[in-house]
Formats: C-alpha cells, structure tokens, sequence
C-alpha cells in the first residue's frame, strides 16, 4: 500500500510542475537574445536591461510638456495681471469722475443757494422775529 502512495505523490508533483511550468514565462530578458514578440502584459512590464538601467535617469529630467504647461501659466498670470490693473485703472478714472462730478453739482445748489438768500435778504436777520 505504501508504493501506491508514493506513485500517487510522484504523478501529484510531476502534474503540478506541468501545470505551473506552461503558465510562466520567462521575466528575465537579456539584451543579446530578444524575443520576436513578447505577448500581452509581457510586453508592458518587461524591458531590457539597457532600458531598464537608464530608466531613472531619464525620469529625472523634466518632459516638454512640464516647461509647456509653466509657461501657459505664466502667460495666464501676466494677462490677469494686465486685466487687473486695467480693471483697477478704470474704477480710478470713474470715482475721480464722480467725485469731481458731486463737487460741481454741490458748488452749483451752494451758488443757487447763496443768490437765493442774497435776493430775499430784507436786513433783518434771523427774520422769523419780526415776522410773527
């Protein structure tokens, strides 16, 4: 009964070593013998040790688009700058309008005024006291 157990425990290991052996590939792949064409995710993950060693050095360098991007900003920033201080130059120009438009308008009703009381003036002043 024993011999049956260890012909079992043979054929068990022999079918999982077939089994496990079909299903991996190789993850090791050198620079003299390339594969014709890596299938699938092989291709994604894996690449060679040429690449794979200059990989970070690469990565340090900063991509085209980064120094694109910076610049659009800066570009932006200086024209809301612009639209600002323009935005800022206008209110200026409109209060002081205003402002000097209010002053007129008072110094004209402080003129009228000022005739109206010099026509109507009898001498006498306050009037309300001779005028019961």
């Amino acid at each position: 009964m024993s011999w049956t157990r260890v012909l079992v425990l043979c054929f068990l290991t022999t079918l999982l070593i077939l089994t496990f052996s079909s299903v991996v590939e190789s993850a090791a792949v050198r620079d003299d013998a390339k594969p014709a064409d890596p299938k699938g995710a092989a291709r994604q993950v894996f690449m060679p040790e040429s690449d794979a060693s200059n990989f970070f050095k690469r990565r340090t360098r900063r991509s085209v688009r980064y120094y694109e991007l910076q610049a659009e900003q800066r570009v932006k920033i200086a024209a809301s700058e612009r639209r600002r201080e323009f935005n800022e130059e206008q209110r200026n120009e409109y209060e002081n309008y205003v402002e000097e438009d209010r002053d007129e308008i008072n110094e004209r009703s402080r003129e009228t005024n000022e005739q109206l009381r010099e026509y109507h003036y009898d001498g006498l002043y306050p009037r309300y006291y001779w005028f019961h």
